[in-house]
């Protein structure tokens, strides 16, 4: 704690000059004047037991995200099974099978509807229990709660209540919204980390009032009391108003004094701090959404198809039961054996037209077998084993961590095979939020060995092509050759430091001190221990120091100025000390320099400087920023190294690294001091214009600069980002990125992952703050939408086919672009565009835009993200994914899937995506064709009955026939199906467009499937009433009757559709064959059994395989006459587009059962290439680009030396 006492009498105020400071104590904060509704919340401090009662109760800290609780489970679990129209269909059969009118028993329809919903609903009940699960292991966390008498006890989460007073230690969560009252540091500040929130994750400065300072120790809480009036619950992130009333004081609050749940407390031993919101009210729940209810597009799809199918079931009832009107009318009376009128009156022939209502409830239960009722359990069934599978995916588990990839729905599983546009989070998704210092520019001469991965990827990419196109050798590729090959070697030999990944011994262990300009190296040292905002932290173990710095990239300027001897060790309110090593065999010598000032780096600035005064007492002004903004700058002097400069920045640029430019200018003591006084005017006004004021102050310093170099850096995404986000661009998809972060990190992020590269013209959407200040909101507007349309424009007009577009737009002009009359314009601007990023953007932004995406392109989104910011979009997306294994829950128990990194996307989309898609939507055009195949044929059959509404199987037949004869192997497609293996999938990534593309369940496919089972039901029918109508059947020379047919019917169903599966599979294992054949088996043994009971339950059943089928050959000869005509056109189908309209995995299938791959790697690798989607983002889009820059110069190089061989010739 002596280390944080030391640090805390550092204050902030001499750092950061546009923001965080104390008023001047001559002019006290005024308390807030509450008007109006919104602002009615009382909290009384150390008194939860008030806010237990009305009227000040307010809601507990309890959190839950799920979807279901004890009570609304069976209402809200019903509606969700009768959401889908079969089940209601299926209610009301059952229902009317209770009734005379029904031609089956009511068991064989009450049970089956019993089972599917009840097994549906138990899934639904196992997956909220594990969301619950999930929130409980939230509430349960501990937190030191005080209990009274200035004693603190360990409470849950879940128990916290509206005014307890709160001690959170380092490297917690803070439970719930929280007035900072005090902390470990004696002025009061802490250190917020609130990725989880914004997903930024450098640390916020929080300081608490300075009337509660002496708070701070458990035993002044004894007495403690006072009294706080704010805003009511609301879900924005970065405002807060209140007031305290403490010691007969009234005290305002801002946000600077509030930590918000899900934060964490990094860098302070502890705080206290007063519950104000508690549980849902807290801002990070107010900016969640209710759990929603997903359904997958195709299971909308099936939705229509059981509406065709419903009409066609109307239809043909209403034929039968027109049908039947007319025989009961016209020839019935002649039947004397009938009876007619019978005594429920359900045929009489004097009331026709109510016998043929009566008839049509009873065809409406017949031909119900059209609608498959097993088709939900079974897609229930198959969904949940497919997210076994993933969830036991080894290729998606993190040893890290040791986090497996997780299902937590099942409903989607086939929509992650059909989702077009990605939006993702940035920080914790993307980025490791590590920077490698690589390379670095200093007067004029570029240093840094290593080659950054965008340059390793085009070298690798080049030599293929060379060694393609067969030239090997020669001098273009031996130059390849050794760039790709130098490389390697220098990597293994540097050992591993983070945040330097620099090489060149030029610069290392004081050898700089050997270079020509050693002066500028020197001022280029200084200027990286110098020119920041960072506090060091003393690790004792290694004696080294680490930092904690507003940027990854500012963190690696420091350990790179410390490998290079220049170390930054102490900062003090007025100084930055520096131990400077020239020899690695010298000892260090620790320099002051006076922190004179320190002008901070924004948005709009593009820079920052320092103004520090060194041990000679000469002052200097040191700067870095963006190299635009400082080459503007420079003196006329300070331009030696601009041209040199300039080229090492375009380089490092191509090569993907983020750069700065540095500068300096020595400043006479006169003009300083003269500065300073306008600066400490500026500095200490109140009032609105005190940011521009000290803007303009800063920028009459910063100008005629000397410039030293530039800095190259290497952002550290997270493993296998590029590739994966890479590989999701051939497979054809659409990135955005929705980030918290500020413009400036979010494009260089943009450039690191291949969203972004050089040469991608950049359309930048924003609002200037000057603009916002003076004009109105519609002027506001129309300035926007303005830019939106000359962008759209320029994008039309472009005849460039390699010109690629990114739209980056900020939070404050997205609120515009998002309104009603603006916002589809914006739309049509992003879809044209290659990527888009929004940056500042807030939690509920991110939720609107997805929602924009979703419903204005009509196409599926997934959502991606690892924090509490995060949860809207996850929940509003058609699928969300969170990212587990990194710190915080919260997006992974919205989510509908979680993985542990990123790149694990790239498996579950294209490879399980892939897989699932076709899987289900195979599975449900099979199970359609199967029960058309079969109900039709009742409906023939009563059509040659006199419409009389017999059936021509036994109910045990129809009963058994989708839940045990027909469903396995339909389960087992649905499982184990692949028409390609997962690498393939991985090595041909435009398969997954067949998904988007929705080629094997758009409407075509429906209808061609169910015009196949229209025919196979004709055929079933129609030949076996030819084979066995007027036939000796018997010994005897009996003919067949009617169970026999029936039976003989229900084979050639059994035969014919389970045969249809079989050609229908691409992938076979044992469990498939098996599954087929016992399918078949089955239905032979049920009726052995079947025929043997007696004859009371059998009925005409008794006997009837072992006496009447079995020994007649022509009951077998129809069977395999029947299966083969039924299976003829499909097997024509198949072998004709297998042929000649070959789809791409067909192809694919083809090279790989012929062993192609194996012995032509030629045409494997250009079939591999062809098999990616055109893209302009991603790595190889970059590699591309390279290639072609790279290209280029060897045709000038060509075009140069052509000339001069020509001439060497004629010489000869």
């Amino acid at each position: 704690m002596a280390h944080g006492r030391i640090r805390a009498k550092i204050k902030r105020s001499s750092l950061y000059t546009f923001g965080c400071l104390r008023p001047p104590q001559e002019a006290p904060d005024e308390p807030h004047q509450f008007r109006g509704p919104g602002f009615s919340r009382q909290v009384c401090c150390n008194q939860p037991q008030i806010h237990q009662k009305k009227p000040l109760k307010y809601c507990s800290n309890y959190i839950s995200t799920t979807k279901y609780n004890v009570i609304t489970f069976l209402p809200k679990a019903l509606f969700e099974q009768f959401r889908r129209v079969a089940n209601v269909y299926f209610l009301l059969a059952a229902a009317l099978s209770l009734t005379p009118v029904s031609p089956f028993s009511p068991y064989s329809m009450i049970a089956p509807l019993a089972f599917v919903i009840g097994l549906s609903m138990a899934k639904e009940a196992v997956e909220n229990w594990h969301r619950f699960m999930q929130d409980m292991k939230v509430n349960m966390r501990k937190v030191n709660v005080h209990s009274g008498e200035g004693v603190f006890a360990l409470k849950p989460w879940m128990n916290i209540r509206v005014g307890d007073v709160v001690k959170v230690e380092k490297d917690q969560f803070f439970p719930s919204d929280l007035l900072l009252l005090s902390s470990s540091y004696e002025d009061g500040i802490c250190y917020v980390e609130t990725m989880n929130l914004d997903g930024e994750t450098n640390l916020k400065v929080k300081r608490s009032l300075e009337v509660t300072l002496s708070l701070d120790d458990d035993a002044s809480f004894k007495d403690f009391r006072g009294t706080i009036k704010c805003e009511d619950p609301n879900p924005n992130l970065y405002t807060f108003v209140g007031n305290l009333e403490y010691e007969r004081q009234i005290y305002p609050l801002d946000p600077s004094q509030i930590l918000l749940r899900d934060s964490k407390l990094r860098n302070t031993g502890h705080v206290y701090g007063v519950v104000i919101f508690s549980g849902h009210d807290s801002k990070v729940m107010q900016n969640a959404t209710k759990s929603p209810s997903k359904r997958s597009t195709i299971e909308k799809q099936m939705d229509k198809i059981i509406y065709v199918l419903f009409t066609l079931l109307v239809l043909i009832s209403l034929i039968s039961s027109t049908g039947f009107a007319i025989k009961t009318k016209t020839q019935m009376p002649s039947w004397w054996y009938l009876q007619a009128p019978d005594e429920e009156g359900l045929f009489d022939p004097n009331h026709a037209a109510a016998s043929g209502f009566y008839h049509l409830v009873t065809a409406l239960i017949l031909y119900g077998y059209l609608i498959p009722i097993s088709l939900y359990v079974s897609i229930e069934l198959v969904k949940v084993l497919q997210a076994l599978f993933i969830n036991q995916d080894i290729h998606m588990y993190d040893e890290e961590t040791g986090t497996p990839a997780q299902a937590r729905t099942s409903n989607l599983n086939e929509e992650l095979g059909m989702v077009d546009t990605i939006l993702s989070d940035k920080t914790g998704t993307l980025t490791c939020n590590q920077m490698d210092f690589l390379k670095c520019s200093i007067g004029g001469t570029g240093y840094g060995m290593r080659s950054s991965e965008v340059e390793l990827a085009a070298a690798s990419q080049m030599a293929r092509d060379l060694e393609g196109n067969g030239q090997t050798g020669g001098q273009n590729g031996s130059e390849i050759e050794m760039e790709t090959t130098n490389t390697p070697k220098e990597q293994s030999s540097q050992m591993c430091i983070k945040g330097f990944s620099f090489e060149d011994s030029r610069l290392m262990n004081g050898n700089w001190l050997r270079e020509p300009n050693s002066e500028v190296l020197l001022l280029f040292f200084r200027i990286l221990a110098l020119c920041h905002t960072a506090i060091p932290e003393l690790n004792e173990e290694t004696g080294s120091y680490s930092y904690e710095a507003e940027s990854p990239d500012e963190g690696a300027f420091l350990v790179a100025a410390r490998e290079f001897g220049f170390e930054f060790c102490k900062r003090t309110q007025s100084s930055i000390f520096v131990r400077e090593r020239y020899q690695s065999s010298q000892e260090p010598i620790e320099r002051e320099f006076k922190l004179l000032n320190l002008l901070d780096f924004t948005s709009k600035r593009k820079r920052m400087s320092v103004i520090v005064q060194d041990e000679t007492g000469e002052i200097f002004l040191l700067c870095k920023g963006a190299d635009s903004i400082i080459f503007d700058r420079l003196s006329k002097n300070g331009r030696t190294f601009e041209e040199a400069t300039t080229k090492h920045l375009n380089d490092y640029g191509e090569a993907g690294l983020r750069t700065l430019a540095l500068a300096y200018k020595t400043i006479e003591k006169s003009e300083y001091l003269a500065w300073n006084d306008e600066f400490m005017k500026a500095k200490t006004s109140i009032g609105g214009d005190r940011d521009a004021m000290l803007e303009l102050v800063s920028d009459m310093m910063e100008k005629d600069l000397i410039l030293v170099g530039a800095t190259a850096v290497e952002d550290k995404l997270q493993p296998g980002v590029p590739q994966c986000i890479d590989k999701l661009a051939q497979a054809g998809l659409k990135l955005w990125v929705l980030t918290g972060d500020k413009m400036e990190t979010a494009i260089n992020i943009g450039f690191a992952c291949s969203l972004l590269r050089q040469g991608m013209r950049q359309i930048c959407i924003s609002m200037n703050v000057d603009m916002f200040s003076q004009d109105s909101k519609k002027a506001v507007k129309d300035n926007i939408a303005t830019q939106i349309t000359k962008a759209s424009q320029m994008i039309k007009l472009e005849i460039d086919p390699h010109a690629a577009f990114a739209l980056i737009i900020d939070g404050k002009t997205l609120t515009y672009a998002l309104e009603d009359d603006i916002k589809h314009q914006f739309l049509n601007l992003a879809v044209d565009c290659a990527s888009v990023i929004c940056c500042r953007v807030s939690p509920k932004q991110k939720a609107m835009v997805t929602r924009l995406v979703k419903e204005g392109t009509g196409k599926t989104t997934l959502a991606i993200g690892d924090g509490a910011n995060d949860v809207g979009m996850i929940q509003e997306a058609d699928i969300g994914v969170g990212i587990s294994g990194v710190e915080g829950m919260q997006a992974v128990m919205a989510s509908d899937f979680s993985i542990a990194q990123f790149r694990f996307l790239e498996r579950l989309l294209v490879v399980h995506g892939h897989w699932c898609y076709k899987r289900i939507a195979q599975m449900i055009c099979y199970f359609f064709y199967k029960n058309i195949a079969f109900g039709l044929t009742l409906f023939y059959f009563e059509a040659f009955t006199g419409f009389s509404g017999q059936s021509v199987y036994d109910d045990w037949y129809m009963l058994l026939f989708n839940v045990v004869l027909t469903s396995l192997p339909v389960i087992a497609l649905g499982v184990f199906e692949q028409d390609v293996s997962s690498e393939i999938c991985l090595q041909f990534p435009a398969l997954y467009q067949q998904g988007p593309r929705n080629l094997f369940f758009d409407w075509y496919r429906i209808f061609g499937w169910m015009g196949n089972g229209l025919y196979c039901s004709l055929i079933v029918f129609f030949l076996n009433i030819i084979i066995f109508y007027d036939q000796a059947f018997r010994a005897g020379g009996q003919t067949a009757d009617m169970t026999v047919v029936g039976t003989a019917m229900f084979t050639c169903v059994i035969y014919a559709v389970n045969c249809q599966i079989a050609l229908t599979m691409s992938h076979f294992t044992w469990i498939q064959h098996f599954l087929i054949g016992f399918s078949i088996i089955a239905w032979y043994v049920f009726l052995i059994l079947y025929g043997m009971m007696s004859p009371e339950l059998s009925g005409n059943a008794y006997k009837i395989f072992v006496e009447a089928l079995a020994p007649a050959p022509i009951f077998w000869l129809s069977t395999l006459l029947v299966t083969v005509a039924c299976n003829l056109p499909y097997l024509a189908h198949i072998s004709f587009q297998r042929s000649f309209n070959p789809m791409d995995h067909h192809v694919i299938q083809e090279i790989k059962y012929y062993k192609k791959d194996v012995e032509d790697r030629h045409m494997w690798t250009r079939e591999r290439s062809k098999a990616r989607q055109e893209t302009k983002i991603g790595f190889s889009a970059r590699v591309d680009a390279k290639i072609r820059h790279l290209r280029q110069m060897l045709q000038k190089k060509s075009s140069v030396l052509s000339p001069r061989v020509a001439l060497a010739a004629t010489r000869e």
